[in-house]
């Protein structure tokens, strides 16, 4: 009897079977026999998740309506079903899997990859084969023939399976009573709209919410400083005074106390040198990838786990969803045989300063599943490079050039700190020389990326006299800048540094943060899709129905990082046999009829300010709107949303405030109509539209009942 092996989808399937000689069949692939399989073996696939959950009218009739007296939604058990469209597929598996004698999980190698093979598995009515687990790192064809020579039992795999399984059904609770009971009890507010919910999800958009509250109330205050320019025997250089005021009075004040004019000449009292060394990066892992990739290329978290899952089914890169940094001496050991190979690759030769491992690259007990992401032994010729999208060849080449970095000297440079007297108050001056490119002479960056460089200085000497042209600047204190959609997944990684709870943070710091390194992308497209943010120019911002979700979770766990946290701490402990699903989703049960008692009355006593234009029906005479903000002529209406403008609802008794829905081609948003209202100003609003068709950014200021751009931020 032949053995069956199921992998996820189809292009993962042509990868093993790319390993031998085979026969097509549909739906699935024959191997011919070979030493590794005497008897041959069929491949066969899933096409991601061929079986899901039942929906929940599946399990009660009641449950088919959305209404608060059929919540909560908790079944006895958990059926499932097969999904839509992928009948033809899962009745070829299914087949295949109850004639055979043995049959290997080929699956992706994490607890979704178990996941997907046991679902479908148990779905099929297949019992008693016996079952081993494939457990591979990279899809060339020597570590597929190696993977199938040894292959592992799957003791690990089940813990793995009943892991996500948990995971599973426990977001298919939070999310269909949580969805339903935010959207029933809002719409009765008067808000016609879904508010789907996450385990995950929401605290992620809590956290940008939180960020976008701390830009908008940001209160930027001035400051003033002491610079000067001093010019020396062999050119100028910069510094400033210790003295940061809030007025421009006390800065004069200490000019005077030291007697000092613009041109009062300085004495170089302190020229300190100090060599320093930079080592090279550390290896990628998914998250640190999809970090660099957005700063860089502004590439997205979704697009760079995409690409580079197309990357690894073409053999170029080891297995992407990793959370690694760690290679074994296996992995170090053909990346040093080619390092020459892999230098011609980028055309970049140097010379090898060590092949000997070192602890910050290669450790095996830091590599539990999966290693770091580097190139596979498979070399890519000039005219396969020259085939890979822009996006491919940037990643790929990301990667070359980390992994030789190991094998490159450190960054060397000189750190010099100046300090200069004029009449007795001291100017303070860093300075950078480069003495050694190293390592970073692999990365050719945008010169935005070494601006951030201090400057290099000229030949300065103690007791150097200089001239000096001092001046007093002016500055002001900036608000946080909102998340990119890169350092979107660096915060949902180390969101425990933004809790204060030292215990939490903890936890948080232990399973690293919100979602796991093959999840986190796929959570800002879900968020992105249900309409909670926007991501414009790889800026992200909350919507006005994001805002509304937010205030409406706040201070509910729900909105907590540190829950989530602690859910995922005890999943990993079923994956690891030591916790039990059962247990696990009581829990979850006692977490939802806590939000079934504690939420309505929650949201009595809030005043969620926010209102979206709710969803009327033309022909509804009796629609009427939610007030934004009180009127600031009248002082006695509200300004409301109409169709293509705001105004206020005392209009029939005379009150002629209004405001146009749209200010050069860029749509005013209620919480903008609000800030006018309130502040007389809105933050900094990006893409106005000028009559030349050129694109700009400004604030809105409300002067004398009139709109103006306000240029000065």
């Amino acid at each position: 009897m032949k053995p069956v092996i199921l992998a996820e989808k189809p292009s993962q399937a042509k990868a093993y079977a790319d390993a031998f000689s085979i026969k097509r069949h549909e739906g699935y692939l024959e191997i011919n026999p070979c030493p590794i399989f005497p008897e041959g073996a069929y491949i066969t696939w899933g096409i991601g998740h061929l079986v899901e959950l039942k929906e929940p009218k599946a399990y009660d009739p009641k449950w088919d309506k959305w209404s608060l007296t059929s919540l909560p939604i908790l079944p006895d058990r958990y059926e499932f079903q097969i999904a839509k469209g992928k009948y033809k597929q899962f009745t070829i598996v299914k087949k295949l899997m109850k004639t055979a004698v043995t049959v290997i999980n080929a699956c992706d190698v994490d607890r979704e990859g178990s996941n997907i093979f046991y679902s479908i598995y148990n779905q099929t009515g297949a019992r008693g084969q016996t079952i081993k687990r494939l457990w591979i790192n990279s899809l060339e064809v020597e570590e597929v023939k190696k993977g199938f020579a040894n292959l592992q039992d799957n003791r690990k795999d089940l813990l793995l399976y009943e892991e996500a399984k948990a995971r599973q059904i426990s977001d298919w609770l939070v999310g269909m009573n949580g969805s339903r009971l935010y959207s029933l009890l809002l719409q009765g507010q008067g808000i016609k709209e879904v508010f789907p919910i996450g385990r995950v999800q929401s605290p992620t958009i809590y956290l940008i919410y939180q960020r976008q509250m701390e830009i908008e109330t940001f209160v930027s205050e001035p400051f003033f400083e002491i610079e000067a320019i001093f010019t020396a025997e062999h050119g100028t250089y910069k510094g400033k005074a210790k003295a940061k005021e809030p007025k421009r009075e006390l800065i004069q004040a200490l000019l005077a106390k030291h007697n000092i004019q613009p041109n009062s000449p300085g004495v170089i009292t302190s020229v300190e040198k100090l060599d320093k060394r930079m080592p090279p990066p550390q290896l990628h892992s998914l998250s640190t990838l999809q970090a660099t990739a957005n700063r860089l290329w502004k590439t997205s978290p979704a697009d760079v786990l995409k690409t580079m899952q197309g990357l690894y089914e073409k053999k170029l890169v080891t297995y992407p969803r990793t959370d690694s940094r760690y290679i074994t001496p296996s992995e170090f050991s053909y990346l040093a045989a080619q390092v020459s190979d892999y230098q011609q690759l980028i055309g970049h030769p140097f010379t090898v300063t060590s092949l000997a491992p070192k602890k910050r690259y290669v450790d095996s007990s830091k590599v539990q599943e999966h290693y770091a992401i580097i190139p596979t032994k498979k070399l890519p010729t000039q005219a396969k490079l020259a085939g890979l999208s822009s996006i491919e060849r940037n990643l790929y080449e990301e990667i070359v050039r980390t992994t030789l970095a190991m094998f490159h000297t450190d960054y060397l440079y000189t750190e010099t700190k100046v300090t200069t007297n004029v009449n007795g108050l001291s100017f303070f001056t860093t300075g950078k020389t480069e003495r050694d490119k190293g390592w970073k002479a692999l990365f050719v960056r945008s010169s935005k990326e070494t601006e951030k460089d201090e400057p290099s200085l000229p030949p300065l000497r103690e007791q150097e006299i200089v001239e000096s042209n001092i001046d007093i600047k002016e500055g002001k204190t900036q608000p946080p800048k909102p998340y990119t959609e890169g350092q979107l997944i660096a915060m949902m990684k180390t969101c425990g540094k933004l809790v204060d709870n030292k215990d939490e943070t903890e936890i948080l710091k232990e399973v690293e943060g919100l979602g796991t390194e093959a999840t986190r992308s796929g959570i800002i497209e879900t968020i992105k899709r249900h309409g909670y943010i926007n991501v414009t120019k790889n800026i992200v911002s909350i919507t006005d129905k994001g805002r509304v979700l937010c205030q409406a979770i706040d201070g509910n766990l729900l909105a907590s990082p540190s829950m989530t946290a602690k859910w995922e701490t005890y999943l990993r402990k079923i994956g690891n046999g030591e916790g039990s699903i059962d247990r696990f989703l009581g829990s979850i049960a006692k977490f939802i009829h806590s939000l079934m008692q504690e939420v309505p009355n929650q949201l009595k006593t809030k005043n969620i300010d926010l209102k979206l234009a709710p969803r009327a029906s033309k022909y509804d005479a009796k629609f009427k709107r939610d007030p934004i903000v009180t009127c600031p002529k009248c002082q006695k209406g509200s300004i409301i949303a109409h169709k293509s403008f705001y105004g206020c609802t005392e209009y029939k008794n005379g009150c002629t405030q209004t405001f146009n829905g749209y200010f050069l081609k860029k749509k005013i948003t209620p919480s903008q109509i609000k800030l006018l209202c309130t502040k007389g100003k809105t933050n900094m609003i990006k893409g106005f539209v000028a009559e030349n068709g050129q694109t700009f950014n400004a604030s809105l200021s409300f002067v004398e009942g009139k709109l103006k751009l306000d240029f000065k931020e």
